[in-house]
């Protein structure tokens, strides 16, 4: 896997955990943990797609 996908993936778990302890503390700045770990999520596809596709 490319370094550039394990580092989206890493920032995506964190942006999933920040969403969850902002939702259970009340904080509504969880929206935006959210919407990032969705950007994070799709650049990690990306690169792991990009990287398929330069082997195949």
């Amino acid at each position: 896997m490319p370094r550039n996908a394990v580092l989206a993936l890493v920032a995506c778990l964190l942006a999933v955990a920040a969403a969850v302890v902002s939702f259970v503390e009340g904080n509504w700045l969880g929206v935006v943990w959210v919407l990032l770990a969705g950007v994070t999520s799709n650049m990690a596809w990306y690169y792991i797609r990009r990287e398929r596709a330069a082997r195949g």
